[in-house]
C-alpha cells in the first residue's frame, strides 16, 4: 500500500495526515505553536518554527515504519504571510502573518496612488491590510536595511517546500492572495509590478498546485533516516485545500467553513465575471477553476469570546447544550460579530461588535443564540453576494466548528435558505493537501475522479420554512446595525 502525507501549516499549529490510496486517513500528527505579537496589531512568526514542526511530523511518520511506502508530501498553508529570504537562502526577519494589521497606512497609500480600479484590472481584487503586498511595502518603508537584502519572497507553505527541496516555487491559489497576481491570467501582474517599481525576480516561479517542487533533499533524507526519495508537491492555500477536501471542484455546490474566521466559497469560472472588490476572487488549487469567497473575521472567535466570559472551563458541546431552548431570533436579541472589524462586505477595520435588544428578560442562552445567529448572518452577507453574481445556492457543504452542532446546522440551513451537508469524514485543509499529493503522484486521472472516490457526505439538513421566514425578516435589521453603528464605533476607538 502506498501513502501520501498532507500537511496544513496553520496559524496556531501544524496538522499532518497520512492517507492511503483509498482516501483513508491511517495516521495523523499535530504540533502546536504560538504566534508572536511584539506590538499591538503585529502578528509574526519565525518560519523556523514551521520547519521544525514539519520535520517533527515527518519523523513521526517515518519512525512508525513502512516509510518506503510514502511517495509524496504536499501542503495547505495559511494565506498572505510574507516570508523573505536573502541570497544565501536565510530568512531576513520573522514572517508577517495574514492577521497582522500594521499596514493600514500602506493600504491607504496604495489605493490613493495606484487606485482600486487598477488593482481590480490587474489582480481582480482590492488590496487589504492582511494581503502580502502591503506587508512588503511596510518593510520597504520601515526596515529599508531588511528590504535591501530581499532575494525572494514566499508564502508560508512555499517556504516549507523550499526548505525541504531547495527549490523556490509558488502556485496560483496562494499567489492570488498577494495583491500581485492576475487571477484571470494565472501569473504575476507585470504591469502592476512595473507601476510599483518592484523587481519581478523576487517573486517565485508559478507551478500547478499539484506540481512537483522536487524531492526531499539528501540532507533531510539522512536526517530522517530515509533510504529513498520522497516527492514534494507545491500545495495550495488553506481555503482552496479546504474546498478541495470538501468536494468543491465545480459550481454545483458551495462551501461554508466556520472556524476562528468564517468563509463562504463558490466556484466562479465565468470569464466575464468582474469583481467590484467586495469579495475575494482567487484561483483554486484545482486547475482551471477559480472561486469567489467572502470572509467573516470573527466567526468562531466570537463564540469563543462569549464562552470565555460565561463559562471559560466548559467545552463547546456542553456550552451549547441548551441552545435549542431559545427560539429563532434569540427573543429579539441581535449580535454583530465585528470584534476584530469586518472583511466582507465592508472591508472595515474600525467597526466593532454590538448587542442590540438586550432587556431584563435576556438569558445566557439568548446571548449564545444571538452570537451564533449573528455569525451566520455575517456569512449570509457573502452568500448574498454569491447569489447576486448569478450563482444559484441550493446546496452548501458546511465544515469546521459550525458543522459540529445540530442546532447550528439548522440555523445555517434556515438563514442561507439552502440544504446543508456535512462530510462523513472531515479532516480539514490537510486532507485537501493529501489529495494534491495523490494527484501529483498520478494516482487519479483527474480531480473529479479523486473526489468521487475519496469524499462522502452525511444526510442533508433542509431549511425549516417557519424559521426561514423569521430570519428573512431579521436579516435586513441585522444589516442595518452596521450602517447605524459605524460612525459610533469610530468615535469610541479614540477611548481605547
Amino acid at each position: 500500500m502506498k501513502y501520501v502525507i498532507g500537511m496544513d501549516i496553520g496559524t496556531s499549529g501544524l496538522k499532518s495526515l497520512k492517507v492511503n490510496m483509498a482516501g483513508d486517513v491511517v495516521d495523523q500528527y499535530s504540533v502546536s505553536y504560538h504566534t508572536e505579537h511584539p506590538q499591538s496589531g503585529y502578528s509574526e512568526m519565525d518560519p523556523e518554527v514551521w520547519y521544525d514542526a514539519t520535520i517533527e511530523s515527518l519523523k513521526y511518520f517515518v519512525d512508525k515504519g513502512a516509510s518506503e511506502d510514502i511517495v509524496g508530501i504536499s501542503f495547505s498553508g495559511q494565506m498572505h504571510g510574507l516570508v523573505m529570504i536573502d541570497a544565501q537562502g536565510d530568512v531576513i526577519r520573522p514572517a508577517i502573518l495574514w492577521n497582522d494589521t500594521r499596514t493600514s497606512d500602506e493600504v491607504r497609500t496604495l489605493l490613493d496612488t495606484v487606485g482600486l480600479d487598477t488593482f481590480l484590472a490587474h489582480t481582480q481584487n482590492t488590496v487589504l491590510e492582511g494581503f502580502t503586498l502591503p506587508k512588503l511595502m511596510w518593510v520597504q518603508r520601515h526596515e529599508p536595511n531588511n528590504s535591501s537584502k530581499i532575494y525572494k519572497i514566499m508564502l508560508p507553505k512555499d517556504y516549507i517546500a523550499y526548505r525541504l527541496t531547495g527549490n523556490v516555487y509558488s502556485e496560483p491559489s496562494d499567489a492570488s492572495g498577494t495583491s500581485l497576481f492576475n487571477v484571470k491570467e494565472g501569473n504575476w501582474a507585470q504591469p502592476l509590478l512595473e507601476q510599483l517599481q518592484l523587481d519581478p525576480t523576487i517573486l517565485p516561479d508559478i507551478i500547478p498546485s499539484h506540481g512537483k517542487n522536487g524531492n526531499l533533499s539528501t540532507d533531510i533524507q539522512a536526517q530522517l533516516g530515509l533510504s529513498h526519495a520522497i516527492a514534494v508537491y507545491q500545495g495550495g492555500a488553506d481555503n482552496a485545500c479546504g474546498a478541495l477536501g470538501s468536494g468543491i471542484t465545480d459550481d454545483r455546490t458551495q462551501m461554508v467553513s466556520i472556524g476562528t474566521s468564517g468563509v463562504a466559497l463558490a466556484i466562479q469560472n465565468d470569464a466575464n465575471f468582474e469583481n467590484d472588490g467586495s469579495i475575494h476572487y482567487f484561483n483554486h488549487c484545482v486547475p482551471n477553476q477559480n472561486y469567489i469567497m467572502g470572509v467573516t473575521l470573527s466567526a468562531g472567535y466570537s463564540l469563543g469570546w462569549l464562552k470565555k466570559l460565561l463559562a471559560a472551563d466548559a467545552d463547546f458541546d456542553t456550552f451549547l447544550d441548551d441552545l435549542p431552548s431559545t427560539k429563532a431570533g434569540a427573543n429579539g436579541l441581535l449580535f454583530t460579530p465585528y470584534l476584530l472589524g469586518e472583511r466582507t462586505p465592508y472591508n472595515d477595520t474600525t467597526i466593532r461588535s454590538s448587542f442590540i435588544g438586550l432587556d431584563a428578560t435576556t438569558t445566557d442562552n439568548d446571548l449564545k443564540r444571538a452570537v451564533i445567529e449573528g455569525i451566520t448572518f455575517s456569512i449570509n452577507d457573502s452568500i448574498d453576494i454569491i447569489r447576486n453574481s448569478g450563482k444559484p445556492v441550493e446546496r452548501i457543504v458546511s465544515i469546521g466548528g459550525g458543522a459540529k452542532n445540530a442546532t447550528w446546522l439548522q440555523i445555517q440551513a434556515d438563514v442561507f435558505g439552502a440544504a446543508i451537508q456535512t462530510l462523513a469524514q472531515e479532516q480539514g485543509p490537510a486532507y485537501g493537501a493529501a489529495m494534491l499529493a495523490a494527484m501529483g503522484a498520478g494516482w487519479f486521472e483527474d480531480f473529479q475522479a479523486i473526489g468521487e472516490q475519496w469524499i462522502a457526505y452525511r444526510d442533508e439538513v433542509e431549511p425549516d420554512e417557519a424559521q426561514r421566514r423569521t430570519y428573512q425578516q431579521l436579516f435586513p435589521i441585522y444589516q442595518a446595525v452596521y450602517q447605524q453603528t459605524q460612525s459610533i464605533s469610530q468615535q469610541l476607538l479614540s477611548f481605547k
